[in-house]
């Protein structure tokens, strides 16, 4: 098997672009014109880790194509199960692909690592090193790279990044350097709202060097929103859409389906609105979130604990 680690050259301690005392990947958009994205509009779906950020990508992905949007979405996690509802299996990861032709790029084919999906939604499942053994960063940075070079991107309207758990490293980190706006799944309870505020915190510290800003909230799996309500008065931040706990939705993925694939029904007619309401409103951009995360005592505080 290859040692996918990655070589110490491609490591840097960052001055400040990245925060301070980081160690990322040097594979830096804004100095390498073969990982700028292009005229696409990016969006990377953060939150912690089994809130609901593949099911929410992956319906949000239909409801931008159902707009008439041509959709690209990346996978950024080893387990690659972003993209199994559109596509109803568990595809190879670029890493995969990547192996299979000992790591000489250019002898790779589109249909190696790119799979079409439902309504037409291209997925693209990045993966990750073993365990212990390389960075994340690297890896959607030789995602992205692949995409310019076989021009993936060149007729792509909306590309949504949806990232592994919580952000705890500079590499999973990588895709806030290519969004425009990061959007933050949550649930309405404590462990969810924490994730959240260190996401708004990374945000933050890639937002004075990159172009990424925050987009806003989606409270998932949330059948009342007074905690998140709470949270964002204080950080500054607001609710762009809210996905009740409903059993459809659960049943949707062990169905391998998006949300507009299920059977009809009030309840799931009334998601399907909110995802295509949710879509147009992202796309249609608009002043971004100025938030600031709250220190961990302050938070604790909010929401009630002694």
């Amino acid at each position: 098997m290859n040692d996918i680690s990655v070589p110490v050259h491609l490591l840097r301690r960052a001055s400040g672009r990245d925060g301070e005392g980081s160690v990322q990947v040097h594979m830096d958009p804004l100095a390498d014109p073969s990982l700028q994205i292009g005229t696409a509009k990016v969006f990377a779906v953060y939150g912690k880790g089994g809130i609901g950020k593949s099911t929410t990508s992956s319906n949000l992905s239909v409801a931008f194509s159902k707009l008439g949007k041509r959709v690209l979405q990346i996978g950024c996690d080893p387990k690659h199960d972003s993209t199994f509802t559109l596509t109803k299996k568990l595809m190879p990861t670029v890493i995969d692909a990547l192996e299979s032709v000992n790591f000489h790029a250019e002898e790779l084919r589109t249909e190696d690592f790119v799979w079409q999906g439902y309504n037409g939604v291209m997925c693209v499942e990045a993966g990750g090193p073993p365990a212990g053994t390389g960075c994340g960063g690297y890896v959607v940075g030789q995602t992205v790279k692949l995409l310019k070079e076989h021009h993936l991107l060149d007729d792509t309207d909306v590309v949504i990044f949806d990232v592994l758990g919580d952000v705890v490293c500079g590499g999973f980190a990588a895709p806030l350097q290519h969004a425009d706006r990061a959007v933050i799944v949550t649930a309405n309870d404590f462990d969810s709202i924490f994730a959240m505020n260190r996401i708004v915190q990374a945000i933050g510290a890639k937002a004075k060097n990159y172009k990424v800003r925050l987009g806003g909230v989606v409270a998932n799996r949330s059948n009342a929103t007074d905690q998140i309500d709470r949270f964002n008065a204080q950080a500054g931040l607001k609710t762009l859409a809210c996905f009740p706990d409903l059993d459809a939705i659960r049943r949707s993925r062990l169905k391998k389906a998006t949300l507009f694939e299920m059977e009809d029904s009030p309840e799931v007619r009334a998601v399907q609105d909110e995802y295509l309401k949710l879509a147009a409103r992202l796309f249609a951009g608009g002043e971004p979130f100025q938030a600031v995360p709250l220190k961990d005592r302050d938070l604790f505080d909010l929401l009630g604990y002694d």
